[in-house]
């Protein structure tokens, strides 16, 4: 069986949630930001992921239906090769065999990745058939991962400061980092 740490945080937090007999508003309100913060690493990695690929792409797109298809199946590579590496190197760290429900485990952790390549490929495809600007699904997908950065971000300044400069400071930074990705590439070309 997996050993995945996010495995164990989210029954501990499913099992506090239960414990605190909470309303049923807060709740939900509780299990989202587990969810998301169980997601952390994932929404990282892929912000940056996409990021990184959109700087590659030239300043003029002149085919958003290519970029679409690149940035969504370089993201899908990257999160099987991330799945599969720890799906291996827990067989060879544990020394055990590896199950179904080992694999299904490790791309549960590794599906965040590339959930934050959702929407920019959609919004390429969009542009592809002409519904949005080929640069205006640039720049807003650009937007949608220093927002992603930010919000993780925030979220972490929240949790380990508890106060909303600590929360604030942590969106300045992690957005900052995507800021300055989505600004190197507008540079670069």
């Amino acid at each position: 069986m997996l050993r995945s740490s996010f495995a164990y945080e989210a029954i501990e937090t499913e099992y506090w949630i239960r414990s605190k007999n909470l309303r049923p508003e807060i709740e939900s309100r509780v299990s989202i930001w587990r969810r998301i913060d169980n997601a952390t690493f994932g929404i990282v990695y892929g912000a940056i992921t996409v990021l990184s690929i959109l700087m590659a792409t030239d300043h003029e797109v002149e085919n958003p239906l290519q970029i679409a298809v690149v940035l969504f199946g370089s993201v899908l590579a990257i999160t099987l090769a991330k799945a599969f590496a720890g799906f291996l190197a827990n067989a060879l760290e544990t020394g055990e065999r590896l199950t179904r429900s080992d694999w299904r485990e490790a791309w549960v952790h590794s599906a965040p990745t590339l959930a934050a390549a959702n929407l920019p490929t959609v919004l390429f495809i969009a542009s592809g058939i002409g519904v949005v600007s080929p640069q205006d699904a640039l720049l807003t997908s650009q937007a949608v991962c220093v927002a992603l950065l930010a919000t993780i971000g925030a979220r972490l300044g929240w949790v380990v400061g508890g106060r909303v400069s600590q929360s604030v400071a942590g969106a300045v930074f992690s957005g900052g980092i995507g800021l300055t990705l989505a600004v190197l590439k507008h540079l670069i070309h």
